[in-house]
């Protein structure tokens, strides 16, 4: 049997199942998305109140929470993702309103490795960043390869919005970009 359906049936049962067969689930659910967590997670530049890890660990404690309440309505990628984005906004607004202990650093983008195109990457993750809320979580999700249908059932939009706003998005951001590089040369 498909663990995807393994853990719909025994999430939908009605019979109490064990913690371990919990843990066990959940375990194997956090394994087959850990790679999109990590890359949600490292997405958002919270500042230092928050490192990657610390997000990772605080999306995976709101996975085990909401774990019973995974209905199987929508695919388990998708659900993982929302509650992923939705813990990574949450936090962004709570960064946003609490006072900064420490000094914020301003940090230039430059190329952190020799890869070719990191700095581009980079480049781009901030101009999502300075992103409204709505149009960053469009664009991330349909940079994560999500489809319109799945991004609208994500964020509780029609097919058509979706598609508009993520169009209207990339062209601000190309705006954003050429902006950037023509200010900074």
């Amino acid at each position: 049997m498909h663990l995807t359906h393994q853990t719909n049936d025994i999430m939908s049962s009605s019979a109490a199942h064990t913690e371990k067969d919990r843990a066990a689930l959940f375990n194997e659910l956090v394994l087959r998305h850990k790679a999109m967590i990590w890359h949600i997670c490292s997405d958002y530049n919270l500042g230092k109140a928050w490192d990657t890890e610390d997000c990772i660990q605080e999306v995976m404690a709101i996975i085990w929470r909401d774990f019973d309440k995974f209905e199987g309505r929508s695919s388990e990628k998708t659900w993982v993702w929302r509650v992923a984005t939705n813990t990574m906004l949450m936090l962004k607004r709570k960064d946003v309103r609490s006072p900064q202990t420490e000094p914020i650093e301003v940090v230039s983008v430059g190329v952190k490795s020799d890869e070719p195109g990191n700095e581009s990457l980079q480049q781009l993750q901030q101009l999502i960043n300075a992103l409204p809320e709505k149009d960053g979580t469009a664009i991330r999700a349909f940079l994560d390869g999500f489809s319109y249908k799945e991004i609208a059932d994500m964020t509780d939009s029609s097919v058509g919005a979706v598609a508009m706003r993520i169009a209207r998005t990339k062209l601000k951001l190309k705006q954003m970009y050429e902006k950037e590089n023509t200010i900074s040369r």
